[in-house]
């Protein structure tokens, strides 16, 4: 496998030619989509450059890895492609993405794996950054392990009331956000199905609470933790180029989209997998 690290921690880019592997199909495929997730489960965020895909072989390739999710409860998707989430940003349409998030972990069932496909970007800025919840975890101190063992926390569609509330202030549209997307309970401390290893499982974005704690409580423990995981050593920032794909674990990544290129245009294309047909 031609790889190279990225960093230490987290984060490979990997010398594939998988437009041709996907065309040829029969070995050459499955060989390079063994490759993608061995270097996937490993590394944690996978990085492959100058991919020349169609929106249908960018389906097909997130197919190969599970059972794919639609509709995003917020953003557009692509037209004729419900499966394909469409990121349009500039400075008429600003992200909502430049916070630290783990996609999804409002639902019961958060997805697997996300892989998102520059399509254009901007000359500069526009960078994502993903943190390995693993290494998260391992460097919690002792007792912090120890109080956190056993803890649950409540997610909901957080940051994603903004978009529900709009600049009219429409309260009800947020309430009824609530209650169709509801909200989900996850263990605060997980383990991965695939490698059995630990990891911590909260995000600024959606995780609202700690259950059994007083809100002030809950809130110390949770900006103790998300300051814990929010250093470089934990971290990989990875530039943009048009044609470049990413893939991530979303079951132990965080990860941020820097908004610093506005008003300057960036679209991307995202095919999200909901569970691992690997996995045991």
């Amino acid at each position: 496998m031609n790889l190279m690290r990225n960093t230490p921690t987290i984060g490979a880019t990997l010398a594939l030619d998988l437009a041709s592997a996907l065309r040829a199909g029969g070995a050459a495929k499955h060989d390079a989509i063994e490759q993608v997730y061995a270097a996937l489960i490993e590394h944690l965020v996978v990085f492959i450059e100058d991919v020349d895909l169609t929106p249908a072989e960018h389906i097909d390739f997130a197919l190969q890895f599970g059972a794919l999710d639609v509709p995003h409860p917020v953003y557009q998707t692509l037209q004729g492609c419900p499966e394909i989430v469409e990121l349009e940003n500039d400075g008429d349409r600003p992200p909502d993405t430049n916070d630290w998030h783990t996609d999804l972990t409002f639902r019961p069932n958060p997805p697997f794996m996300s892989i998102l496909y520059a399509k254009q970007v901007p000359k500069t800025g526009g960078d994502t950054l993903w943190a390995n919840l693993y290494a998260v975890y391992d460097a919690l101190p002792d007792h912090m392990k120890t109080l956190l063992q056993g803890k649950s926390a409540i997610h909901d569609i957080g940051t994603f009331r903004n978009d529900f509330l709009g600049p009219e202030m429409n309260v009800k549209a947020v309430n009824q956000a609530l209650l169709d997307t509801g909200s989900a309970v996850h263990p605060v401390i997980q383990t991965h199905p695939v490698t059995g290893r630990t990891f911590l499982y909260v995000n600024p974005s959606f995780t609202q609470h700690i259950v059994g704690l007083k809100k002030s409580d809950s809130d110390r423990l949770l900006r103790y933790l998300y300051d814990h995981a929010n250093q470089p050593e934990f971290q990989v920032r990875y530039h943009w180029r048009p044609n470049a794909l990413a893939l991530w674990d979303n079951r132990v990544t965080q990860h941020y989209a820097v908004a610093d290129y506005l008003p300057e245009y960036r679209k991307m294309h995202r095919v999200t997998v909901i569970n691992d047909r690997r996995s045991p």
